[in-house]
């Protein structure tokens, strides 16, 4: 089989990645699994043909490789939109961790830190990490400690939903530290979209 697919590529054919079903599988006999799951053994191929068609449905090669092929009754239409489906959904649940950045300057004003950091906590309960930097000017670049201490302080203020990724550190006329979410994005992602079902649910129920 291998060799055959190899001569097949080299040729420049295409290959089916669809198994072989009904009067497609040209081997003798199978080992058959009927629509329920029994275990019907080694069967003749014509015998297999005519218990699928006998109730409808198709035969189809699940185990090509095997001796004798394995096959399956099921009805083969299903059994493409649910691999499809299952495929769609795998894709869905892909997530990806962005880095969000997010600038202070190290004699931030209070009102100021609260607003920055209200946004911090948002990225990291989406899932996301973020990158803080601060910014030195002037006079402010011989006193580093000012952006140590306020990474310091930004770092225990989102404990409970970060921790430290990378210490801070200066580089240059900044200073830079990254925190990662203690929750998985897949997690915050499912958990966004419990509460929108039950805010939804809610809503209409205020409806009625």
């Amino acid at each position: 089989m291998q060799c055959l697919n190899n001569l097949a590529k080299q040729q420049g054919a295409v290959i089916s990645t669809e198994p072989r079903i009904n009067d497609r599988i040209r081997v003798p006999e199978v080992r058959l699994i009927g629509y329920d799951g029994e275990q019907l053994g080694v069967t003749a191929i014509d015998k297999a043909l005519k218990l699928s068609e006998e109730i409808g449905l198709d035969l189809v090669e699940i185990s090509p490789d095997a001796n004798p092929p394995v096959c399956k009754i099921m009805d083969f239409g299903k059994y493409k939109y649910e691999i499809a489906q299952k495929a769609r959904e795998a894709r869905q649940n892909q997530t990806h961790i962005v880095v969000k950045e997010m600038r202070l300057r190290p004699n931030i004003e209070p009102h100021d830190y609260e607003t920055k950091r209200n946004h911090i906590e948002r990225f990291l309960t989406g899932g996301d990490k973020v990158k803080v930097t601060i910014q030195f000017r002037g006079r402010e670049q011989s006193r580093p400690e000012l952006g140590y201490k306020l990474l310091q302080r930004l770092a225990k203020d989102v404990v409970e939903i970060a921790f430290v990724e990378f210490a801070p550190k200066q580089e240059g006329r900044s200073m830079t530290m990254v925190l990662g979410p203690v929750k998985r994005k897949s997690d915050a992602l499912a958990e966004a979209k419990k509460a929108k079902k039950a805010a939804e649910k809610a809503a209409a129920s205020q409806q009625l």
